[in-house]
Formats: structure tokens, sequence, C-alpha cells
């Protein structure tokens, strides 16, 4: 089939689904412009999104590619990991070749967000598909007449067959600050990182792609833009407090976040800041 976009309802809400080149595919929703779904040429679903997510625009969709933008986590005032994850985006671009397809969505300011962040802005989110890869690409505007200060992230959830037998390499000497040991400050010094427990943690001035190493499922992930990485997983506890997590939802994933999280940006009135996570099968 030729590489192309097609408008879909996905789970009850309206979606875009792009045709890649050589069989693949990948869905992004007009709720919170998020990815959610994936496939390479080989078949495979290489994005996890949970079975018991709720795509009503109540709570933010588990799973896929969240959009966290002005503020990541609960790291600050703003609910947790902002103002735009379960807003109506629009789509202003959309295009295809013989071997890619792109569509961008954007968002912007209103009454409601100016009442919790009193700053105006425009995101747009790009997302590109080729064969064997992803690109997703967050640029943040700042359209009002005074500087202000964001964290953001593309909070993607990484599909796994059992997130035991994962490695995650490329994060060796960075120092990070890990969320579920007392926000302790530590230097990573494993050349992988093993997934034996709940792991929160935000990896800071990373400049290396990494490698997921898992099997079939294996990728390439590089940054531009995003300062820190960060590596999530709940573990047994945290997950079965989750409502919309299944109780082993977290056997089957790994969230390797393009971030700046710990890393505040600064954008002045007028500019624009850009931000990217390519995802590679290989």
């Amino acid at each position: 089939m030729k590489p192309g976009i097609e408008e879909i309802e996905f789970h009850g809400i309206p979606a875009l689904r792009l045709i890649g080149p050589q069989g693949s595919s990948a869905v992004i929703s007009r709720l919170g412009a998020q990815v959610l779904s994936w496939i390479t040429p080989d078949g495979r679903e290489r994005l996890y999104l949970s079975p018991q997510a709720v795509f009503d625009g109540s709570v933010a969709i588990r799973g896929g590619v969240p959009v966290c933008f002005p503020q990541f986590s609960d790291r600050g005032e703003l609910p947790k990991h902002g103002l735009v994850r379960t807003r109506e985006w629009q789509v202003s671009a959309r295009r295809s070749g013989d071997d890619y397809a792109l569509v961008t969505l954007e968002t912007s300011d209103d009454e409601a967000t100016r009442a919790l962040w009193p700053h105006a802005f425009r995101l747009e989110l790009t997302l590109m598909i080729e064969a064997d890869r992803i690109d997703l690409e967050l640029c943040v505007v700042n359209t009002g007449a005074r500087e202000f200060e964001f964290t953001a992230a593309l909070h993607t959830y990484l599909r796994a067959i059992q997130v035991e037998d994962v490695a995650l390499e490329g994060l060796h000497g960075h120092d990070y600050r890990d969320a579920a040991n007392g926000d302790k400050v530590v230097r990573e010094t494993g050349t992988e990182l093993l997934v034996e427990a709940e792991t929160d943690r935000v990896y800071r001035q990373v400049r290396r792609p990494q490698l997921l190493r898992a099997g079939n499922l294996s990728l390439g992930i590089q940054q531009q833009g995003f300062p820190d990485v960060v590596v999530w997983n709940p573990w047994v506890e945290k997950c079965a407090a989750l409502a919309d997590m299944p109780a082993d939802g977290w056997r089957h994933m790994l969230c390797v976040e393009a971030a700046a999280a710990d890393t505040v940006q600064q954008l002045a009135a007028g500019d624009e800041w850009y931000g990217r996570q390519t995802l590679v099968a290989v």
C-alpha cells in the first residue's frame, strides 16, 4: 500500500492513521496529540498501550506517547504532567511521499490554560513514519509578551515481552535523580540498565543515543533538544495501584522518555524551542 494518511476512529475517538512504506503504520489521536500505535514492517507493535486505558478525555490515555507540557510529573503546582494531555489538538499539516508519511497537530493557550498557567503558547507535535523508524518533534512557541519557563517530555511507553529480560544501554557515566529512592542523585556506573524493581530515574544532560535490547522488539533511541532521559517502570505494587493498568502491565512496558524534566527550559517572548525523539527498529 502506498504511504498516506487516513482519518479513523480509534477506541471511539478521532485519530489519524499514517500508512508508511513496507506495511508500517502509526496512529495518532487528536486527543492529546498522542501516538497510540507504531507497527513496523515485521507486523510487530512497538508501543505499549494499556488494555484498560480510558479514552473519554476524563484522564490521560495510559500508554503510547503522551505529551507533557509545561510541567513534567508533579514537580510544580500544575496538574501532573501539565495541561495538554487531554486537550483536543487540531491537524495543521499532513503530507506523504514514496518513503514516508507525516502529520502535524497543534494546540494553543486559552482561558482554561491561562487560569492555571498565565502564559501564551502554541505547541506543535509532528509525527513522521518511515519503514523502520518514527520521528516525533515537539515545538514550543512563546506567543506572549514575556519570557516563560517550562519542563516537558515525550512520555514514550515502549513494548516489551518481559521487562525483566530488557537491557537499556547508553546511559553509563550520567548522573540521575532516583525518584524511587528519595530523589537522591546517583551516577550510573553500569554499562546497561536492567529493570529489577520500581524504576523512576531522570538521567541528566544525555547526549548519546540509547539501545533498548529487547529481543525482537529492540530499538535504537535518539533525541535532540531534550536534555534529559527518563526511565520509568512502576513494578508490581505501583502498577496494582493504577486503575487504568492491568496487574501485570508493568511486565510489558518500559518508558524511555525524551525530556526536559530536571533541566528547566527558558523561552523568550516570540522564540521557539524544539525537541525530538527518534525510534528505529534494529
